[in-house]
């Protein structure tokens, strides 16, 4: 992990901020694209790693092409001129609540916008790519979430997976996976003529994505109970009763288990729940 590269856009807090700091203690150097750098001014963990040299700090907004466009070129600036090896790809707005629209992010397409922005500027050679997605997002998925979850997804955060289902849309597109047309949150979300702005049908290869359970802001398990322990479940296929996880243990995941073992999960969907 010493040698390298990685862009991290959404890595303000949560699962990106895990990822990285764990990514910055293996040695990575690590680049953020942020709307607010300041966001760190009082982190002491990330202002060490700036001091070194191995975490630096983009201003600029991942809905803004010409702003993804310089922190890709940013990340790859350092002692040599390797490309950038990973981005992590985190985007998430900051909820707000209404109850006639449930939970909302404003604008409502900012996943997916800032993904296509992302790879409309993808370097050469492509990073290999790690995104977040959810759980129950497609009519497939959503019959293994929990009964007592289905409100909770169906209803109350069905404005934000909608735009994460529309990522995932791209993705597929782009990786050439399969994708049930019923499932696309049409054109709102992801603009008209999108596949012209992102890699040819089956083109992008390197790329895997992570969906968590219901994702709380418990402890990383796995820390706690080591290397040799079962913290948490992980399938390339759905999984049952897959309640929750904390976004400590899907940083986790994503570092030691998808970063480290990228063989097995390149191309591929991992769920992942306690």
């Amino acid at each position: 992990m010493e040698s390298l590269k990685v862009l991290v856009i959404g890595g303000s807090r949560n699962i990106g901020y895990y990822s990285a700091v764990r990514l910055l203690a293996l040695g990575a150097t690590v680049t953020f694209l942020l709307r607010s750098p300041q966001v760190f001014d009082q982190d002491d963990t990330i202002q060490a790693y700036i001091k070194e040299g191995k975490a630096h700090l983009i201003q600029g907004d991942a809905l803004v092409k010409s702003d993804v466009r310089r922190a890709w070129s940013e990340a790859q600036l350092g002692d040599d001129t390797r490309p950038v090896d990973f981005l992590i790809f985190t985007v998430g707005g900051t909820p707000g609540f209404s109850l006639t629209k449930g939970v909302f992010i404003t604008p409502p397409n900012l996943v997916t916008q800032s993904l296509i922005n992302v790879l409309e500027t993808l370097p050469s050679p492509h990073p290999k790519i790690i995104t977040i997605s959810s759980t129950g997002l497609t009519q497939a998925s959503h019959k293994s979430v929990p009964l007592p979850l289905k409100p909770l997804y169906s209803y109350i955060l069905a404005a934000p997976h909608k735009d994460k289902c529309g990522a995932e849309e791209v993705i597929a597109h782009s990786a050439g996976w399969e994708w049930d047309a019923r499932d696309s949150p049409g054109d709102d979300i992801l603009g008209a003529g999108w596949t012209s702005r992102v890699p040819n049908a089956g083109e992008l290869k390197s790329i895997a994505v992570i969906r968590p359970a219901l994702l709380t802001d418990g402890k990383c398990r796995a820390d706690v109970e080591g290397k040799e322990s079962n913290a948490y479940r992980v399938k390339a296929e759905d999984l049952e009763c897959g309640y929750s996880v904390s976004r400590k243990d899907v940083a986790h995941f994503l570092v030691e288990g998808m970063m480290r073992h990228w063989q097995e999960w390149e191309g591929k969907c991992a769920r992942i729940a306690y």
